[in-house]
């Protein structure tokens, strides 16, 4: 009978899992800026790190972003979604809500 072989425990790998956010900011300003001070302490207390925030983004095809292009990068997708769903992030979201619009995705990167 042939042996199962199984993978060392450090090839095994779990995809990272990435928050993916096109931001539109209708109302900037002290609110707005609260929300996000307290937002990355959320990320961070989850073990999140942004990849992508303020910076300038070039259109290369397709519509063009409302906004700006937020990527955080997480351990896991489910850390991702842990984070999103945690009663932290819920607290303040209600403030992204009502000064600003976005389309946010989880995707699972590569493993």
């Amino acid at each position: 009978m042939p042996r199962l072989v199984t993978p060392a425990a450090e090839e095994l790998t779990v995809p990272k899992g990435y928050i993916v956010a096109d931001v539109h900011i209708s109302n900037p300003g002290p609110a707005f800026d609260d929300y996000r001070v307290k937002a990355a302490a959320t990320v961070d207390a989850f073990g999140g790190r942004f990849l992508v925030g303020d910076g300038e983004i070039t259109q290369l095809e397709g519509d063009e972003p409302a906004g700006r292009i937020v990527i955080v990068e997480f351990e896991s997708p489910e850390r991702a979604m842990e984070w999103y769903r945690s009663p932290a992030y819920q607290a303040i979201l209600p403030a992204r809500l009502k000064n600003a619009r976005a389309q946010l995705v989880c995707a699972a990167g590569v493993a």
